[in-house]
Protein backbone atom coordinates (compact mmCIF):
# COMPACT_ATOMS: atom_id res chain seq x y z
CA UNK A 1 0.00 0.00 0.00
CA UNK A 2 1.47 3.30 -1.11
CA UNK A 3 -0.38 6.23 0.41
CA UNK A 4 -0.23 9.77 -0.88
CA UNK A 5 0.91 11.80 2.14
CA UNK A 6 -0.59 15.28 2.59
CA UNK A 7 2.19 16.67 4.80
CA UNK A 8 5.49 15.74 6.45
CA UNK A 9 4.06 14.94 9.89
CA UNK A 10 4.84 11.21 9.63
CA UNK A 11 2.17 10.82 12.30
CA UNK A 12 0.15 7.96 10.84
CA UNK A 13 1.71 4.49 11.00
CA UNK A 14 0.71 1.66 8.64
CA UNK A 15 0.67 -1.83 10.15
CA UNK A 16 0.83 -4.21 7.21
CA UNK A 17 -0.39 -7.79 7.21
CA UNK A 18 -3.45 -9.74 6.12
CA UNK A 19 -5.60 -7.04 7.77
CA UNK A 20 -3.73 -3.73 7.52
CA UNK A 21 -4.60 -0.89 9.87
CA UNK A 22 -3.29 2.51 10.95
CA UNK A 23 -2.17 3.89 14.31
CA UNK A 24 -0.72 7.19 15.53
CA UNK A 25 2.82 7.59 16.81
CA UNK A 26 2.03 9.52 19.98
CA UNK A 27 -0.80 7.19 20.99
CA UNK A 28 1.50 4.23 20.30
CA UNK A 29 4.14 5.81 22.54
CA UNK A 30 1.51 6.44 25.25
CA UNK A 31 0.74 2.71 25.25
CA UNK A 32 -2.95 2.58 24.33
CA UNK A 33 -4.36 -0.04 21.97
CA UNK A 34 -6.05 1.72 19.07
CA UNK A 35 -6.39 1.63 15.31
CA UNK A 36 -8.05 2.94 12.18
CA UNK A 37 -9.08 0.54 9.42
CA UNK A 38 -8.33 0.66 5.70
CA UNK A 39 -10.39 -0.80 2.84
CA UNK A 40 -8.13 -3.85 2.78
CA UNK A 41 -8.33 -7.25 4.47
CA UNK A 42 -12.08 -7.83 4.59
CA UNK A 43 -14.61 -10.00 2.75
CA UNK A 44 -17.17 -7.48 1.48
CA UNK A 45 -17.78 -7.19 -2.26
CA UNK A 46 -18.38 -4.47 -4.84
CA UNK A 47 -18.51 -0.90 -3.57
CA UNK A 48 -18.02 -2.24 -0.02
CA UNK A 49 -14.77 -3.97 -0.96
CA UNK A 50 -13.47 -5.18 1.23
CA UNK A 51 -13.23 -4.04 4.88
CA UNK A 52 -16.63 -2.35 5.23
CA UNK A 53 -17.44 -1.71 8.90
CA UNK A 54 -21.04 -0.53 8.66
CA UNK A 55 -24.30 -2.46 8.98
CA UNK A 56 -26.39 0.43 7.66
CA UNK A 57 -25.17 0.90 4.08
CA UNK A 58 -26.66 -2.21 2.48
CA UNK A 59 -23.79 -4.66 2.82
CA UNK A 60 -24.27 -8.33 3.69
CA UNK A 61 -24.52 -8.61 7.50
CA UNK A 62 -22.43 -11.79 7.70
CA UNK A 63 -19.65 -10.07 5.74
CA UNK A 64 -19.64 -7.11 8.13
CA UNK A 65 -19.57 -9.52 11.10
CA UNK A 66 -16.50 -11.20 9.62
CA UNK A 67 -14.87 -7.82 8.92
CA UNK A 68 -15.29 -6.77 12.55
CA UNK A 69 -13.88 -10.13 13.70
CA UNK A 70 -10.84 -9.67 11.46
CA UNK A 71 -10.09 -6.07 12.43
CA UNK A 72 -10.56 -6.96 16.11
CA UNK A 73 -8.07 -9.79 15.79
CA UNK A 74 -5.59 -7.52 13.98
CA UNK A 75 -5.75 -4.58 16.42
CA UNK A 76 -6.32 -6.72 19.51
CA UNK A 77 -9.84 -6.41 20.91
CA UNK A 78 -12.92 -8.62 21.28
CA UNK A 79 -15.34 -7.48 18.58
CA UNK A 80 -18.27 -8.95 20.51
CA UNK A 81 -17.65 -6.39 23.26
CA UNK A 82 -17.58 -3.33 20.98
CA UNK A 83 -19.59 -0.27 21.96
CA UNK A 84 -20.88 1.35 18.75
CA UNK A 85 -21.76 4.97 18.17
CA UNK A 86 -24.75 5.77 15.95
CA UNK A 87 -23.55 9.14 14.71
CA UNK A 88 -25.88 11.98 13.73
CA UNK A 89 -23.33 14.76 13.03
CA UNK A 90 -23.98 16.38 16.39
CA UNK A 91 -21.85 16.85 19.53
CA UNK A 92 -23.45 14.45 22.03
CA UNK A 93 -21.03 12.30 24.05
CA UNK A 94 -21.82 9.13 26.03
CA UNK A 95 -19.89 7.71 28.97
CA UNK A 96 -19.88 3.90 28.59
CA UNK A 97 -18.88 0.79 30.53
CA UNK A 98 -19.12 -3.00 30.53
CA UNK A 99 -22.94 -2.89 30.53
CA UNK A 100 -22.81 -1.21 27.10
CA UNK A 101 -20.69 -3.86 25.36
CA UNK A 102 -22.33 -5.09 22.16
CA UNK A 103 -24.74 -2.14 22.10
CA UNK A 104 -25.30 0.85 19.80
CA UNK A 105 -25.31 4.27 21.46
CA UNK A 106 -28.02 6.06 19.49
CA UNK A 107 -27.52 9.72 18.67
CA UNK A 108 -23.95 9.81 19.99
CA UNK A 109 -20.96 11.20 18.11
CA UNK A 110 -18.57 10.66 21.01
CA UNK A 111 -17.81 7.75 23.37
CA UNK A 112 -15.61 7.76 26.46
CA UNK A 113 -14.69 5.11 29.04
CA UNK A 114 -12.34 4.34 31.91
CA UNK A 115 -13.17 0.63 31.94
CA UNK A 116 -10.50 -1.78 30.65
CA UNK A 117 -11.59 -4.24 27.98
CA UNK A 118 -14.44 -2.07 26.62
CA UNK A 119 -13.51 -1.30 22.98
CA UNK A 120 -15.05 1.80 21.38
CA UNK A 121 -16.03 2.18 17.70
CA UNK A 122 -16.94 5.17 15.54
CA UNK A 123 -17.41 5.06 11.73
CA UNK A 124 -16.02 7.27 8.94
CA UNK A 125 -15.70 7.96 5.22
CA UNK A 126 -14.23 11.53 5.08
CA UNK A 127 -15.26 13.01 8.46
CA UNK A 128 -12.56 13.47 11.10
CA UNK A 129 -11.92 10.78 13.74
CA UNK A 130 -10.61 12.20 17.01
CA UNK A 131 -8.75 9.87 19.40
CA UNK A 132 -8.12 10.68 23.08
CA UNK A 133 -6.15 8.90 25.81
CA UNK A 134 -5.18 10.02 29.30
CA UNK A 135 -2.31 7.77 30.46
CA UNK A 136 -2.57 9.15 34.02
CA UNK A 137 -6.28 8.58 34.70
CA UNK A 138 -6.49 5.72 32.16
CA UNK A 139 -9.38 7.16 30.13
CA UNK A 140 -9.96 6.54 26.40
CA UNK A 141 -12.34 8.25 23.99
CA UNK A 142 -13.35 8.68 20.35
CA UNK A 143 -15.25 11.50 18.68
CA UNK A 144 -16.69 11.82 15.17
CA UNK A 145 -16.05 15.36 13.92
CA UNK A 146 -17.54 16.21 10.51
CA UNK A 147 -18.00 19.86 9.64
CA UNK A 148 -20.99 20.16 11.99
CA UNK A 149 -19.16 18.46 14.84
CA UNK A 150 -16.11 20.61 14.19
CA UNK A 151 -17.96 23.93 14.14
CA UNK A 152 -19.77 22.64 17.27
CA UNK A 153 -16.35 21.93 18.87
CA UNK A 154 -16.98 18.29 19.80
CA UNK A 155 -13.25 17.91 20.51
CA UNK A 156 -13.43 20.62 23.18
CA UNK A 157 -16.57 19.02 24.61
CA UNK A 158 -14.78 15.68 24.86
CA UNK A 159 -11.88 17.26 26.76
CA UNK A 160 -14.41 18.87 29.13
CA UNK A 161 -16.18 15.52 29.58
CA UNK A 162 -12.85 13.87 30.44
CA UNK A 163 -12.07 16.67 32.94
CA UNK A 164 -15.48 16.77 34.59
CA UNK A 165 -16.28 13.06 34.47
CA UNK A 166 -12.91 11.52 35.25
CA UNK A 167 -10.67 14.25 36.66
CA UNK A 168 -8.37 14.30 33.62
CA UNK A 169 -5.99 17.22 33.12
CA UNK A 170 -5.92 18.45 29.50
CA UNK A 171 -2.12 18.64 29.58
CA UNK A 172 -2.00 14.88 30.25
CA UNK A 173 -4.28 13.93 27.34
CA UNK A 174 -2.69 12.48 24.19
CA UNK A 175 -4.85 12.99 21.08
CA UNK A 176 -4.89 12.40 17.34
CA UNK A 177 -6.74 13.90 14.38
CA UNK A 178 -7.16 10.86 12.16
CA UNK A 179 -7.42 10.16 8.40
CA UNK A 180 -10.16 12.24 6.78
CA UNK A 181 -10.71 14.62 3.89
CA UNK A 182 -7.94 17.20 3.39
CA UNK A 183 -8.16 20.92 2.67
CA UNK A 184 -7.42 20.48 -1.05
CA UNK A 185 -10.28 17.98 -1.47
CA UNK A 186 -12.93 19.50 0.80
CA UNK A 187 -14.98 22.11 -1.06
CA UNK A 188 -17.80 23.71 0.94
CA UNK A 189 -20.47 26.29 0.28
CA UNK A 190 -20.39 29.88 1.50
CA UNK A 191 -22.92 29.25 4.28
CA UNK A 192 -20.70 26.53 5.79
CA UNK A 193 -17.61 28.73 5.42
CA UNK A 194 -19.38 31.61 7.18
CA UNK A 195 -20.14 29.39 10.20
CA UNK A 196 -16.43 28.59 10.52
CA UNK A 197 -15.39 32.23 10.10
CA UNK A 198 -17.79 33.15 12.91
CA UNK A 199 -16.81 30.29 15.23
CA UNK A 200 -13.06 30.81 14.72
CA UNK A 201 -13.15 34.60 14.61
CA UNK A 202 -10.05 34.83 16.84
CA UNK A 203 -8.03 33.29 13.99
CA UNK A 204 -7.31 34.60 10.47
CA UNK A 205 -9.68 32.71 8.20
CA UNK A 206 -6.75 31.92 5.91
CA UNK A 207 -5.57 29.46 8.56
CA UNK A 208 -8.41 27.09 7.71
CA UNK A 209 -10.16 28.43 4.58
CA UNK A 210 -9.29 29.23 0.96
CA UNK A 211 -11.85 31.19 -1.05
CA UNK A 212 -12.33 30.18 -4.67
CA UNK A 213 -13.65 32.19 -7.62
CA UNK A 214 -16.98 30.31 -7.70
CA UNK A 215 -18.00 31.47 -4.19
CA UNK A 216 -16.95 28.08 -2.86
CA UNK A 217 -14.29 27.47 -0.23
CA UNK A 218 -11.70 24.83 0.59
CA UNK A 219 -12.04 23.96 4.28
CA UNK A 220 -9.26 22.56 6.47
CA UNK A 221 -10.93 20.36 9.10
CA UNK A 222 -7.52 19.18 10.34
CA UNK A 223 -6.43 22.72 11.19
CA UNK A 224 -9.81 23.60 12.71
CA UNK A 225 -9.63 20.56 14.99
CA UNK A 226 -6.03 21.33 15.89
CA UNK A 227 -7.15 24.83 16.98
CA UNK A 228 -10.05 23.36 19.00
CA UNK A 229 -7.92 20.77 20.80
CA UNK A 230 -5.03 23.08 21.64
CA UNK A 231 -7.43 25.78 22.85
CA UNK A 232 -9.01 23.09 25.05
CA UNK A 233 -5.62 22.62 26.72
CA UNK A 234 -4.09 19.68 24.85
CA UNK A 235 -0.37 20.29 24.38
CA UNK A 236 0.98 20.45 20.83
CA UNK A 237 3.59 17.84 21.73
CA UNK A 238 0.77 15.46 22.72
CA UNK A 239 -1.20 15.90 19.49
CA UNK A 240 -0.82 14.00 16.21
CA UNK A 241 -2.32 15.45 13.02
CA UNK A 242 -2.76 12.87 10.27
CA UNK A 243 -0.94 12.99 6.96
CA UNK A 244 -3.52 10.81 5.15
CA UNK A 245 -6.52 12.15 3.22
CA UNK A 246 -9.35 9.69 2.63
CA UNK A 247 -10.30 11.32 -0.68
CA UNK A 248 -6.71 11.40 -2.02
CA UNK A 249 -6.32 7.73 -1.05
CA UNK A 250 -9.73 6.37 -2.00
CA UNK A 251 -8.20 3.13 -3.35
CA UNK A 252 -7.16 2.32 0.21
CA UNK A 253 -9.63 4.31 2.35
CA UNK A 254 -13.40 4.80 1.95
CA UNK A 255 -14.28 8.33 0.82
CA UNK A 256 -17.85 9.59 0.48
CA UNK A 257 -16.76 12.37 -1.90
CA UNK A 258 -14.52 10.25 -4.08
CA UNK A 259 -17.13 7.47 -4.39
CA UNK A 260 -20.09 9.86 -4.70
CA UNK A 261 -21.73 8.12 -1.75
CA UNK A 262 -21.29 4.56 -3.02
CA UNK A 263 -19.01 3.22 -0.33
CA UNK A 264 -18.51 1.39 2.93
CA UNK A 265 -17.28 2.74 6.26
CA UNK A 266 -13.90 2.87 7.92
CA UNK A 267 -13.67 2.32 11.66
CA UNK A 268 -11.81 4.01 14.51
CA UNK A 269 -11.14 1.85 17.59
CA UNK A 270 -9.64 2.37 21.02
CA UNK A 271 -9.57 0.10 24.10
CA UNK A 272 -7.92 0.28 27.51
Amino acid sequence: MHFKRSNDNHSTVLHEGQVPYLTFRKLDQAGVRHGFSTRMGGVSQGMFSSMNLSYTRGDDEASVDENFRRIGQAIGFDEKKLVFSNQIHDTMIRRVGKEDCGKVMTGMDGLVTDVPGVPLYTGYADCVPLFFFDPVKKVAALAHSGWKGTVGRIGEKMVKQMKDGYGCRPEDIVAAVGPSICRDCYEVSEDVAEQFIKEFSAHPKEEFLDRKENDKYQLDLWKANEIILTEAGILQENLDITDLCTCCNSDYLFSHRAAKGKRGNLGAFIVL
